[in-house]
């Protein structure tokens, strides 16, 4: 007995008449069961969502389209690659056996027919199918969580480091939005399309909660200062730059050089750099600055300048980008400053979407 819910659905691909009769003979009050006289029917029927195929047996020797050549295309189809297939063959070489299997056959049946084996093995490579598709969408679940669970660790994290500085965790999504927004934009122009693709730009946006994650390490008297800090104060205060990718260093060495968390290692030490070689804490100039820290630095300024804080009233939207366009080339990438001029509308909708009063 399977673990289908429904009657599993079997295809047999064969051109002759006499070994699709037998075949239908010893499956079909078992399972739902469909015919293809030729390759090119089988593969449209193998194709098909609805109703879908759990299982084909498979000739070898068909004109024009042996069945090496169908399971080859099976294969190399994402819709159909899954799909166990059997070989049912006359042939008895070890070659011929080897190559089907190669090719991503599960087994082979041999004419003439045994109906209790031809049962036996389709019953068992169905079997196979079903847990495996079980244990994926188990894998699928389970990876689900541990993505959702990383999130919101990260979003917490993030949320830590800005309620210290009396701000709302409505800066963080702001922040998300903005540089996911910047980066899609860019991923198709010359300066930016071989850094960003769309793994990247995910890295980019689960890596923005933590930017300003070395503020945790700043003193309470510096970083909830009503009025305008010290030198000396000031000086501490961008340390929290060095804090946030010391506080990251550990876990992107144990994490490896690809996960997510270097780039966010990489931003939160490189959001506060300026293009004309001003900004801190390394004094990086141009192209210098990774990308990552570039695109932080736009998004951060702009939702800086509309938000009130302890030490400042809100600016309007427009005074912000007017201050973002005069930054241009001094501050900010001019490339970035591009685009966000060009759709400070979407960002002005971001902000509201993601208001402190929503």
């Amino acid at each position: 007995m399977t673990l289908f819910a429904e009657q599993p659905r079997v295809l047999i691909v064969d051109d002759t008449l006499e070994n699709i009769n037998i075949l239908m003979s010893i499956l079909m009050d078992q399972y739902e069961v469909s015919v293809a006289t030729n390759g090119e029917k089988a593969l449209k029927i193998a194709a098909m969502e609805d109703p879908s195929i759990d299982l084909i047996l498979l000739d070898i020797v068909m004109p024009e389209m042996d069945g090496y050549e169908v399971c080859a295309k099976l294969k190399a189809n994402q819709k159909t690659a899954n799909i166990p297939v059997i070989f049912v063959t006359a042939l008895t070489a070890e070659e011929n056996e080897a190559q089907g299997l190669e090719l991503g056959a599960v087994d082979y049946i041999t004419k003439p027919f045994n109906p209790a084996l031809v049962r036996a093995r389709v019953k068992n490579h169905l079997e196979l199918k079903n847990y495996r598709d079980k244990l994926e969408e188990m894998v699928r679940e389970k990876t689900s969580e541990l993505i959702i669970t990383r999130d919101v660790a990260i979003e917490t994290l993030g949320c830590l480091a800005e309620y210290r500085h009396l701000e709302t965790g409505s800066h963080i999504k702001r922040t998300m939005n903005y540089v996911r927004f910047l980066a899609e934009k860019l991923k198709e122009h010359p300066h930016f399309k071989d850094f960003l693709n769309d793994e990247i730009i995910e890295h980019l946006w689960k890596s923005a909660p933590l930017h300003d994650i070395g503020k945790v390490g700043v003193p309470d008297n510096i970083l909830m200062k009503p009025g305008e800090l010290t030198p000396e104060e000031f000086i501490e205060m961008q340390r929290h730059a060095i804090y946030g990718r010391d506080a990251l260093s550990y876990s992107t060495s144990k994490l490896g050089p690809n996960s997510f968390l270097k780039i966010a290692q990489e931003m939160a030490y490189t959001h506060h750099e300026k293009w004309d070689g001003s900004g801190y804490p390394q004094g990086l100039k141009g192209v210098e600055i990774p990308i990552s820290g570039r695109l932080m630095a736009v998004a951060d300024v702009y939702d800086a300048l509309i938000t009130s804080r302890i030490y400042k009233p809100a600016l309007s939207h427009g005074d912000a980008v007017e201050i973002i366009r005069n930054s241009s080339g001094t501050a900010f990438d001019p490339e970035i400053v591009k685009i966000f001029l060009q759709f400070e509308d979407h960002f002005r909708r971001i902000a509201l979407e993601f208001s402190d009063e929503g």
